[in-house]
């Protein structure tokens, strides 16, 4: 028995307290800089403390502004005085990366209600049936929140939300459906149909980016509940929020940062965190920091920056009017053109052109191009587009994550 290797790691001292509460998924009991927020959601879902339908609601936002943390704290605090209060009420959280249909989800909701039954194999409109059943039963008002709504495929998302908003027509008193629904993509609405839109009677709410000096408070939150006293410098969560800052305000970021601090630091078995370990995270985590906002972007974002990885892979430059030559840069128009190639190869629908503009804009204010206008040396007017990250890894990621 004392060779198993894991003595070590057993009896290894270390300056962790509770590595998981510094982690992105841990929800705090109190959320910093979100007051406002989780008053407002707490507004909209507080008709049913009085049996009523809760508002429909669309929360957007850059990756780790806080959208999910303020959801799942809003929602347990419900349940919990829902609970003591006896109130029927029935929240469901699941990720819509991992259901992009309107039957996946629909049978991810119908499988909670009878976790003792198996339905794999059952039509569609049993599916349904069973879902409406059951809320009419019970009469439940039922909260469904669906994270990363924008990964539901395009010709599935409109027919999802017009059923889950028109369902309440067929509970009637008693019972009711309403939706959170939190994306990345702040066009994401721009995307439905009309018909669906006046069905839904919504709510919507965008989450700002966290400045340094939020950060900081955030990461010192969580300093107290996952280090020992004192072991964390200033220097290591002032570097910390800056970097994370600087990658558009992302709370999710800093938390890995000084998470992997800690982790070279115990390794190096080091007394305290400082400033170096967060410098050398930073080269450890980069990779995982990009492939997590790869991942986390909308479709719609991932297919134009799939496009711009193809064409970066052999640029033709730009020759300008005065003989010189600008390596690695692609035009806007033709990476447009492969946009439209790969959306449909992917079977997504193409956006136009107004709005392949924005998502370029949102690119850039993640980082991962930069753009410049054509201006002078240069035939004709258009965006100059330089991709910022290896275009070989982005390419994978995103073929893989397409592909699935």
């Amino acid at each position: 028995m004392s060779d198993n290797i894991f003595y070590e790691y057993l009896n290894k001292g270390s300056l962790f307290v509770n590595k998981n509460k510094i982690s992105p998924h841990y929800v705090p009991e109190k959320l910093p800089f979100r007051d406002e927020q989780i008053k407002e959601l707490s507004l909209w879902l507080s008709p049913a403390l009085k049996k009523e339908k809760p508002h429909n609601i669309f929360i957007y936002g850059k990756v780790g502004t806080g959208k999910t943390s303020a959801v799942r704290h809003v929602v347990n605090q419900l349940d919990s005085i829902s609970k003591e209060n006896n109130l029927c009420l029935y929240t469901l959280y699941l990720n819509c990366r991992n259901y992009q249909t309107k039957h996946a989800i629909l049978f991810y909701c119908v499988q909670s209600f009878y976790p003792d039954k198996n339905f794999v194999g059952y039509s569609k409109s049993f599916i349904y049936d069973k879902f409406i059943t059951f809320l009419k039963e019970n009469e439940l008002n039922f909260v469904v929140i669906l994270d990363e709504i924008d990964k539901i495929k395009d010709r599935e998302i409109d027919d999802l939300i017009y059923t889950l908003s028109r369902s309440n027509d067929e509970l009637g008193v008693g019972s009711s459906v309403s939706m959170i629904g939190i994306s990345n993509n702040l066009f994401f609405m721009s995307r439905l149909d009309p018909r669906t839109k006046s069905s839904l009677c919504e709510q919507e709410a965008v989450y700002p980016p966290y400045n340094a000096e939020e950060l900081k408070e955030i990461l010192k939150q969580r300093v107290s509940l996952t280090f020992k006293e004192n072991v964390v410098l200033d220097s290591a969560i002032n570097s910390a929020a800056a970097m994370a800052a600087k990658e558009s305000g992302d709370a999710r970021t800093a938390l890995m940062l000084l998470l992997k601090a800690g982790e070279i630091a115990d390794m190096n078995k080091k007394d305290f965190v400082t400033d170096k370990e967060v410098h050398l995270a930073k080269d450890k985590v980069e990779h995982e920091i990009i492939r997590s906002m790869v991942l986390t972007l909308p479709v719609q974002l991932q297919l134009v920056l799939l496009a711009i990885t193809e064409r970066s892979e052999s640029p033709k430059g730009i020759l300008k009017i005065d003989g010189s030559y600008e390596e690695n840069v692609l035009y806007s128009g033709e990476i447009y053109d492969t946009y439209i190639v790969v959306s449909n190869k992917y079977g997504e629908k193409p956006v136009s052109m107004r709005w392949f503009r924005e998502y370029i804009n949102e690119l850039e204010a993640y980082g991962f191009i930069s753009t410049t206008q054509s201006g002078k040396g240069v035939k004709g007017n258009t965006t100059l587009i330089k991709l910022g990250v290896d275009s070989k890894s982005i390419k994978d990621l995103l073929e893989k994550e397409f592909n699935v």
